[in-house]
């Protein structure tokens, strides 16, 4: 409708004009002796006529070849374009496309068999196209639900367009192949300044937006629902309580009323797009959504419903602090299956059950029987999608990055008080003065993505990380040297892996962490088997990279020579302590994850 509308605007545009200099060629006496109204019937046949012509004979072909390109792109059926080849004018380019077509459609039929074999040798890595033929297979045609906080593709202006990028996030990098394999549903909310302009009257979207896969629908929040669900109840309350960082929990009785109204909100959506689905599958994600899974279950407990709590729990003792935990874990316990990162994380949840609520637990078997209800408790470590990055050859140095010095060590996180980013400074500060011979020889750079900045805790981060910054450069540095550099943008997958290549160490101090993805990009980008990895004893991710060197960030001195102790390494060793990290990341990929999650899922019907 829009293209017509334009097309006629166009129309009206250059007849009005046409009329215009008609007019006054007339008024001038340019034109003399002229029937006025029969030069205006010929100009405007004439305009109509060269107008149908681009109009009908090329835009419509155009469009027409556009159309089935973008279908055949998307994995739609074999390539067509009716009733064009007998077009003289686009005969050439339409042979040609249907060559390259036919091409595409043998490929993917080829690497969809090949991913299908793939499922019979266990040996072989999880990849996307393995992981949506292993769920193709398990699940028969049924159809996947998410629900998530965090939208997969978020909209947003700039200038008079619009457009769109993919937050970083592993829950996303995740599920995304599963969802797509099934063409299922998304519910999130929706976050950008332009979401409501991209959505249907239903308030929802096909996604990815180049090559759509599955449909994504936005939940809108009140400002005031905002607040309360995430600011508040989720972001001051549930994060410092199940990350042991030494932040206190703040619980408002306002918060938590949002926090249920919008559990209830996402609810009610989801009970009405599946009211048609026999037994749907719904997987849930974190700690937003802890309410969820009981509210679905009671509705329609033909449902098989999946959460995965994607950061720490804590001791029972630490969450008996909180003033609604016995309707939290009642909430959790709607689910069939509840996965976490780790061993520890399902132990301590089992305990946190067993104190507050009356229930069956069986401690071998990991179940939890409430109600009538079983849900099976189990941990899936989540890790990486084993992407393009690791194929990239490293076209950069260190001098493109503006960094002089011969060693360059790194941190990459958000600007959280749980990443442990000032203890790591302090660390950074003592090696100086430990190993004063490295001033103009190393730089460190810290890449700190704001996050949740209307919040007064990581308000007081920032600042902290600020201050401590220019503290180390005003005491260290030399010549023009600054010993810190500090990034507070957030930074592409690209840039982040430019540097990921450069370092010498990567820093991961985390004093608490649920997995910590970075260790695990870390590792994956340096395919040239270089480099050290110093890792927080804190995060899941030391369970797996065992060949890190593992620190207790509170230590400061130990995290100061385990950074002269990287710098030093040799290239052996480093690419010894890689090699068993590479085959770790490698083996236990982000697509493993999933498979195992949703045939554990399946396992329980």
């Amino acid at each position: 409708m829009k293209r017509s509308y334009r097309f006629l605007l166009n129309i009206a545009i250059i007849v009005g004009a046409i009329v215009v200099i008609v007019l006054y060629l007339t008024q001038k006496n340019i034109i003399k002796n002229a029937n006025v109204g029969l030069l205006l019937a010929e100009m405007l046949l004439t305009v109509f006529f060269i107008l149908f012509i681009i109009r009908w004979l090329i835009m419509e072909p155009i469009k027409i070849i556009a159309d089935s390109i973008k279908k055949a792109r998307s994995g739609g059926d074999a390539f067509s374009i009716p009733d064009l080849r007998a077009n003289i004018l686009f005969r050439p380019l339409i042979n040609e496309i249907l060559n390259i077509t036919d091409s595409l459609f043998e490929a993917r039929r080829s690497a969809s068999e090949e991913a299908r074999l793939r499922l019979l040798k266990s040996e072989s890595p999880w990849t996307a196209s393995r992981l949506q033929e292993f769920v193709k297979s398990i699940l028969k045609g049924r159809t996947i639900f998410v629900v998530s906080n965090r939208e997969p593709y978020i909209h947003i202006k700039q200038g008079n367009q619009i457009t769109y990028y993919e937050p970083a996030s592993g829950m996303v990098t995740a599920i995304e192949p599963m969802i797509a394999a099934t063409g299922g549903l998304w519910i999130a909310h929706g976050s950008g300044d332009a979401d409501r302009l991209t959505v249907d009257k239903k308030d929802k979207l096909p996604v990815p937006p180049v090559e759509p896969k599955y449909t994504l629908k936005r939940i809108w929040l009140t400002p005031e629902e905002e607040k309360g669900f995430y600011y508040g109840f989720a972001n001051e309350g549930i994060w410092p309580l199940c990350h042991m960082a030494h932040t206190r929990p703040i619980f408002r009785k306002e918060d938590w009323k949002e926090y249920q109204v919008v559990n209830g909100k996402f609810a009610r959506s989801l009970l009405t797009e599946m009211k048609d689905v026999y037994r749907p599958i719904v997987l849930v994600q974190d700690f937003h959504f802890s309410l969820l899974p009981r509210m679905i279950k009671k509705s329609r407990p033909d449902a098989l419903i999946g959460l995965f709590w994607h950061i720490p729990w804590p001791n029972a003792e630490a969450f008996s602090i909180c003033p609604w935990r016995e309707d939290i874990l009642d909430g959790i316990l709607g689910a069939d299956l509840i996965g976490f990162h780790t061993q520890l994380h399902c132990n301590n949840f089992i305990d946190t059950v067993g104190h507050e609520l009356e229930s069956l637990v069986n401690k071998e078997q990991f179940t939890i029987t409430r109600s009538s209800h079983q849900s099976k408790i189990k941990s899936f470590p989540i890790s990486i999608p084993l992407n393009n990055n690791n194929k990239e050859m490293k076209t950069i140095t260190l001098h493109d990055l503006g960094i002089t010095t011969p060693y360059m060590g790194l941190g990459v996180d958000r600007l959280d008080y749980t990443k442990g980013i000032m203890e790591r400074l302090n660390a950074v500060e003592l090696f100086f003065k430990k190993n004063p011979s490295y001033k103009e020889k190393f730089t460190f750079v810290q890449i700190a993505a704001p996050s949740r900045s209307i919040i007064p805790e990581y308000q007081k981060i920032a600042k902290d990380v600020e201050e401590k910054v220019a503290e180390i450069n005003r005491k260290v540095a030399v010549n023009g040297w600054k010993p810190v550099i500090l990034l507070e943008r957030h930074h592409s997958h690209k840039e982040i892996n430019d540097y990921y290549q450069l370092a010498n160490v990567c820093l991961v101090t985390s004093l608490h962490d649920g997995m910590n993805l970075v260790a695990k990009e870390f590792v994956w980008a340096r395919k040239d088997k270089q480099g050290v990895l110093i890792l927080s004893q804190f995060t899941g991710a030391s369970r797996e990279l065992k060949d890190a060197l593992i620190i207790n960030p509170y230590n400061t001195e130990e995290l100061s020579d385990a950074i002269e102790k990287g710098l030093t390494m040799g290239r052996a060793e480093q690419k010894k302590r890689m090699d068993k990290m590479r085959e770790k990341v490698m083996s236990n990929n982000v697509y493993r994850w999933s498979a195992e999650f949703l045939k554990e899922l399946i396992s329980l019907e």
